[in-house]
């Protein structure tokens, strides 16, 4: 597959999701371990990133890109690929609090970028309107003007704004593998969504393990947090917004 086929596939895969809202994508993972798609994920990894585990920088390891690719889409292939444990930090917050952070090894973000991608294009049909945390081509600035937008041509009687508490340390690996299996049905691509959250956590030379959260830091979380609440609150939020014209609440923008 070529750079120029990717936009089509994603684009067919798009189009099948948006036909059958029940759909359950069985054949994913070749997209994943095409050379060129991981290429393109490798570019779009920040360059000067922290380093994981594995202590691989973006630029070393574009010294011998080709090489190590082929090697990563090979492993991938033949199911030879191992996640690795999540480095965490932790960052000071304007309340005191700390604030941990993932430092993701070079090879699972560019395999959890290019299974974004993919995944996108069937999540993002089923996604709602007023969704904007962590999507592409939306932003916090977007989700405010459309605050804005509603304020001010609506009658609103009370606006409210809610806060998950450590909300991508707390979901629940047992309930996300449901959820996505509801358009899911690649088991490669189940199982090594299993295989990042199952990694664990290195922090101090310790590593731990947890049937909760998904780590801040890994290219797949943002997403993976979506779907969780796509699931939990989207539907209820869709209700209430019916409901109640003069509603604003939207739990899965976050700013």
């Amino acid at each position: 597959m070529s750079s120029k086929d990717l936009p089509n596939a994603m684009e067919r895969i798009r189009q099948a999701a948006v036909r059958d809202k029940g759909l359950r994508f069985t054949t994913l993972w070749h997209h994943v371990y095409d050379t060129e798609n991981l290429r393109r994920a490798y570019f779009g990894l920040k360059r000067n990133a922290a380093p994981g585990v594995d202590g691989e920088t973006w630029r070393h390891y574009g010294e011998r890109l080709e090489e190590n690719l082929q090697d990563l889409a090979g492993r991938l292939k033949r199911g030879a690929y191992r996640a690795k444990p999540v480095k965490r930090a932790f960052i000071p917050k304007p309340d005191g609090r700390q604030r941990p952070l993932g430092m993701t090894a070079l090879e699972d973000k560019i395999v959890q970028r290019t299974m974004v991608e993919v995944l996108n294009a069937i999540y993002e049909t089923n996604f709602l309107g007023f969704s904007y945390g962590f999507r592409p081509g939306r932003s916090p600035h977007d989700a405010l003007n459309a605050l804005y937008a509603a304020i001010i041509t609506r009658k609103v009687s009370w606006v409210l704004d809610a806060d998950i508490r450590d909300y991508f340390g707390t979901i629940s690996h047992e309930w996300l593998g449901k959820f996505i299996e509801h358009r899911i049905a690649d088991k490669r691509v189940l199982r090594h969504i299993k295989k990042w959250l199952n990694a664990g956590v290195l922090e101090e030379g310790r590593k731990t393990y947890s049937e909760e959260g998904v780590p801040q830091g890994g290219s797949i979380s943002p997403l993976l947090a979506n779907v969780y609440l796509h699931y939990v609150f989207d539907g209820l939020n869709r209700s209430a917004v019916a409901g109640d014209p003069t509603l604003i609440f939207s739990p899965n923008t976050i700013l």
